[in-house]
């Protein structure tokens, strides 16, 4: 019988290597419960279009028939954090396995896109990608001190200006 699924993935394009994206990732990553599992595809080669189909072959293969898929697109919402928290509550109330996507440098493939309940943007800047999973590990975080009533929020702390 084959082990169950973990209850939420991130599954991305490219391999992280030792480093600061890596470091960071790390942090937060060790302070979830539970453990987010991060599943890594090969970064294609190619034209653009053959890169995008490559790596959406790849990440649509790690996907299961009953993840709630989450994808992470630069023309996705983007949400506060007291917003995501609430969104995370929810689908983590559906009890369904999360699974958090992340494409190479090309983003993701269309048909993942259109796979995914909700389509999440990071704000309007482009972020590399593998530092766009450790921003996605934090605000997981955040999210669930948020849920916990823990203090690292501080939703109340704003810049005083004299």
């Amino acid at each position: 019988m084959a082990p169950p699924r973990p209850s939420w993935r991130l599954i991305a394009a490219g391999r992280m290597r030792a480093g600061p994206e890596a470091e960071l990732f790390d942090r937060y990553a060790s302070r979830l419960s539970p453990p987010l599992a991060l599943v890594e595809v090969p970064e294609a080669r190619g034209s653009a279009a053959e890169i995008l189909r490559r790596e959406g072959a790849a990440i649509a293969a790690a996907l299961d028939a009953r993840d709630l898929v989450v994808a992470l697109d630069s023309g996705g919402l983007a949400e506060s954090s007291d917003g995501f928290a609430r969104r995370l509550a929810a689908w983590r109330g559906q009890g369904r396995p999360l699974a958090f996507l992340i494409g190479g440098a090309e983003g993701l493939d269309a048909p993942l896109i259109a796979r995914a309940a909700h389509v999440l943007s990071l704000g309007p800047p482009t972020w590399p990608h593998l530092l766009a999973r450790a921003l996605l590990t934090e605000q997981l975080y955040r999210a669930q001190s948020i849920a916990a009533g823990h203090p690292y929020h501080r939703a109340r702390a704003r810049a005083r200006v004299p």
